[in-house]
């Protein structure tokens, strides 16, 4: 198991390092730059409000159906049917919900306008989401990997030709054309996973079964309250910030809050990668009883490399980031913003190794009592927060509800699990915290350009994971051989 997660993680960050960087620092940032902060943070805040209620679009049948198939290959025909009469009924649901809310909270003509566009495009993932869950479910980790960038490639040509190639009058691109180009790109990568899954299916019998749908809405209830409690603490912020601020800078201090936000999802969609490879390898441990104590340390050995390192370049280097990436604004509170939300990072990408394996083992209680207490504070923190210190008040709060649902998670699973991670491993851990933060910081110093200074730093950090033994190069070098010989087949 520990191998068959080292080969395909690093084919999945790859193709992702692929895409995501282009993406971000090169569609994303030019479509905020020509719409402005204004367009662009109205457009975050109705996005991320939809995103909240995200869950009654799946009510958790994607982690269920995943953890489900998983374990019995042989229930995908039937399940594949049931669950998408049931996602269909949701959908109905999902848009009389967010409609209701948003009349009740004030919004009104293009806000609407915009939350019925984004609102679909929100009903596309979905799908896509859970389509992809049977694919990773039968461990075809590779396919599931191309798909997951699939809508990110069609967006960057749609895009890129609208922006750049001079037959697409860039005073006729609004935020509108962006939305309306993801809703292409979804509906595209939704058709060819449903074509893969098919030919995995077999001979699928199409009726209407009542019975089965409430018994799997039933059966994944205890995962929908989790998504939904960990959709308010994770996605809640720009939103406060659009409905708590006055109106004259609600949406501008949403759009300076987006820039910065722009690389923490960057580096937050990379390390969700990991808990959409580990939670079909938990399950399917658990189901054997076999030792997980090797994958559980190598997981989060390599997520706290990568995460860490990605942290510490980035507070160090915040402000080099937001002038390269909008040249024409004041960057000075995008800077403070990044730093924190840098912290909130690295909590939340731990949060994907034993958040992962608890949800994998069912432990959905204790999930969902930690993510209650996760809303709890978002709010109150947010309420405090938000109206003195505005989007930076923002960043703060999901710095300190991040990390106390981290911390919690990760003492749940060791008991829970017996995890022995040794003492010599916190050491190291130490060890390797302080070696990069004193490395970044001197490259700093450095007469040279930024970028070369920059380079130099990440190299020597990488390096550094080696040194300490929080990467192992004789894993990392088999990994690299039989992912290469996994991309040759």
């Amino acid at each position: 198991m520990n191998k068959k997660f080292l080969k395909n993680i690093i084919f999945l960050l790859f193709v992702n390092l692929l895409i995501k960087p282009f993406w971000i620092l090169g569609i994303d940032v030019a479509v905020q730059n020509l719409v402005g902060d204004n367009s662009y943070g109205l457009y975050l805040a109705i996005s991320q409000f939809a995103y909240l209620f995200y869950i009654l679009l799946d009510l958790g049948l994607t982690n269920f159906n995943n953890r489900n198939i998983a374990q019995n290959n042989q229930l995908l025909s039937k399940h594949f049917v049931g669950i998408s009469q049931a996602k269909i009924l949701l959908t109905i649901l999902y848009f009389i919900v967010i409609f209701v809310i948003g009349w009740i909270i004030g919004y009104r003509g293009e806000q609407l306008k915009l939350l019925a566009i984004v609102g679909f495009n929100q009903v596309l993932l979905s799908f896509i989401l859970y389509v992809r869950s049977n694919i990773s479910a039968l461990l075809l980790f590779k396919t599931d990997s191309m798909l997951s960038v699939l809508d990110r490639v069609l967006m960057i040509l749609i895009c890129s030709f609208m922006l750049w190639s001079g037959f697409f009058p860039k005073e006729n691109f609004n935020i509108y054309t962006y939305i309306y180009a993801q809703t292409v790109s979804y509906v595209i990568t939704l058709i060819i996973a449903v074509i893969i899954v098919l030919r995995h299916t077999g001979k699928l019998t199409i009726r209407i079964n009542i019975p089965f749908v409430i018994m799997i809405i039933k059966k994944s209830l205890p995962y929908a309250l989790l998504v939904l409690l960990m959709s308010f603490y994770n996605r809640l912020e720009p939103v406060l910030i659009e409905r708590l601020l006055p109106e004259d800078i609600a949406a501008s201090q949403a759009g300076v809050y987006a820039r910065a936000w722009r690389l923490f999802d960057a580096g937050n969609n990379i390390s969700y990668l990991f808990s959409v490879i580990l939670l079909p390898l938990f399950a399917a441990i658990i189901k054997e009883k076999e030792d997980l104590q090797g994958l559980v340390k190598q997981s989060f050995g390599i997520m706290l490399s990568m995460t860490c390192i990605i942290a510490v370049l980035c507070i160090f280097y915040s402000q080099n980031f937001m002038e390269l990436m909008y040249p024409e604004q004041n960057n000075d509170e995008a800077s403070i913003i990044l730093k924190i939300l840098m912290g909130s990072f690295v909590s939340i990408s731990v949060t994907y190794i034993f958040g992962t394996l608890l949800t994998a083992n069912g432990n959905l209680k204790q999930l969902n009592i930690v993510a209650a207490c996760g809303v709890v504070i978002n709010i109150a923190l947010n309420c405090m927060f938000i109206p003195h210190f505005q989007a930076v008040g923002a960043a703060f709060t999901s710095l300190c509800v991040q990390f106390t649902t981290c911390v919690i998670q990760f003492f749940i699973a060791k008991k829970i699990f017996n995890l022995r991670l040794g003492t010599s491993y916190w050491l190291r851990l130490i060890a390797f915290l302080s070696l990069i933060t004193i490395t970044v910081y001197l490259s700093t110093l450095l007469t040279t350009s930024w970028p070369i200074s920059f380079a130099i730093a990440a190299i020597i950090c990488i390096l550094l994971a080696f040194i300490t033994k929080m990467l192992e190069y004789k894993e990392i070098k088999e990994l690299v051989m039989s992912s290469a010989k996994n991309m040759k087949k």
